[in-house]
């Protein structure tokens, strides 16, 4: 098989594989573990410098008294998740689940659960989809690079220098926990990896041998691109060549993509936008800063309108609960998907251009306006006027009726309408969704 016939198998596979992804759009991240006790995110390690001594403390203490995956998953659920992904391997290298190639794990702890299995039969029973985080990186296993590394908290310190260490060993490691995950729990969805820099990418993780022993054991299933690349650099995925462990999704980090991602021709790549509902990853005791339910629902329908999905994360405390603004904001985020969701599951975007007043995402023949502000006199739907089959309040299924305005004589290709007089407010002040049938033919889709 040539190179060109390669890269079109890639594509096709990649394109087949993720297709529950891109239908179902909306998922949960779940950063926790034993940082969650210093309560300070989940990078407390590398930004305070501590050692695995000092770090010693929090594994001697781990215990979630008050864990409980059901509730996890029913909350999940209740917001329109679709899927959710757990952090197995964080970069400090404690592990949520039973491997038999460490110590350093739950069910060492006073916790004594694998609290991995628990999670996947948690979130199966609620028919969602399951994934794992798993961390390339890894600042407790001694054969991990050390001083000099760019992120290890050691990095400056010379006593820990790399002499003895066996980089090779590492990765006999990381390779049989992947293979632990893929074989003991189950049918798993997603491998989330995380993540590569520098020359610590690629080939350095003997990328090409991980994906094909991961392919090999679960071939449905779904990869990151972050084996090559990270929060700001995608690696190959984005080009027309991607390599075979390019991965089947971009994951950009707490940000959008302005226009969405495409290939270097043009063509949409599966993506999705991991953010937090605050300002960390991991629990933070002290950060209150969490975003609104209006602008989640606001994220994920821009991430819905360019091809993309939301993936939202949530940093459970040390006794492992949601903390209580997280619960607040995924119940209002429920409440709207519940009313709302025809316009996001299966959706994607929309041939016509972004509106002023909003956003369209669009299924078929069905586009969904999102309006997000009262306009001056009726909504404008430009370039609609004649295009237009029916039209319903997506929230409660009641008809709206695109009209003809007296102050609106001249403008012979855009339809208006509104929602029952000149002066009204919006039905939901987060986002007003209303179905448009268009006629056959007038689909106007970019896939």
């Amino acid at each position: 098989m040539d190179q060109t016939a390669q890269t079109r198998a890639l594509i096709e596979a990649r394109t087949q594989r993720t297709r529950w992804f891109l239908h179902d759009r909306f998922g949960m991240f779940l950063h926790w573990g034993l940082y969650a006790i210093p309560a300070r995110g989940e990078w407390v390690r590398n930004r305070e410098r501590i050692s695995v001594e000092d770090y010693e403390p929090f594994f001697q203490e781990f215990n979630p008294t008050h864990f409980d995956p059901n509730q996890w998953a029913r909350a999940a659920k209740e917001a329109g998740m679709r899927y959710a992904v757990l952090t197995a391997k964080h970069h400090d290298g404690f592990c949520l689940f039973d491997s038999a190639l460490t110590d350093y794990k739950s069910t060492n702890t006073p916790c004594k659960r694998d609290l991995v299995r628990e999670f996947l039969d948690a979130f199966r029973a609620q028919g969602l989809k399951v994934g794992l985080y798993y961390s390339l990186l890894d600042w407790h296993h001694p054969d991990y690079p050390h001083y000099g590394d760019l992120h290890h908290p050691m990095r400056d310190n010379p006593a820990y220098g790399n002499e003895g260490r066996n980089f090779d060993n590492y990765l006999q490691y990381l390779h049989g926990q992947v293979r632990e995950l893929l074989t003991n729990y189950g049918k798993i969805d997603i491998m989330w990896f995380d993540f590569s820099y520098e020359n610590m990418a690629g080939e350095t993780w003997k990328a090409q041998e991980l994906v094909d022993m991961a392919r090999s054991l679960q071939p449905h299933l779904i990869i990151d691109n972050r084996l090559e690349g990270s929060g700001d650099r995608k690696g190959s995925i984005e080009t027309e060549t991607p390599s075979p462990f390019a991965g089947d999704f971009a994951c950009p980090e707490q940000m959008i993509p302005p226009e969405g991602m495409t290939d270097g021709a043009g063509h949409s790549i599966p993506w999705e936008a991991c953010i937090t509902l605050n300002d960390n990853w991991g629990y933070c005791a002290h950060d209150h800063h969490y975003k609104s339910a209006k602008m989640i629902i606001r994220s994920l329908v821009e991430c819905v309108s360019k091809n993309g999905n939301l993936l939202l994360n949530v940093g459970p405390d040390a006794k492992g609960e949601f903390p209580p603004e997280a619960i607040e904001i995924l119940k209002q985020v429920g409440q709207w998907m519940r009313r709302n969701s025809d316009s996001i599951y299966g959706c994607g975007a929309s041939g016509f251009p972004k509106p002023e007043w909003g956003r369209y995402t669009q299924q078929g023949n069905k586009l969904y306006a999102h309006i997000y502000e009262e306009c001056m006199g009726p909504i404008c739907l430009k370039g609609l006027a004649g295009k237009i089959d029916s039209m319903r309040l997506v929230q409660d299924g009641s008809e709206l009726q695109p009209g003809n305005f007296w102050n609106m004589n001249g403008y012979d290709n855009d339809a208006f309408f509104t929602f029952g007089g000149s002066s009204y407010p919006l039905p939901d002040q987060q986002d007003t969704v209303v179905e448009i049938r268009l006629r056959n033919g007038e689909t106007n889709k970019t896939e």
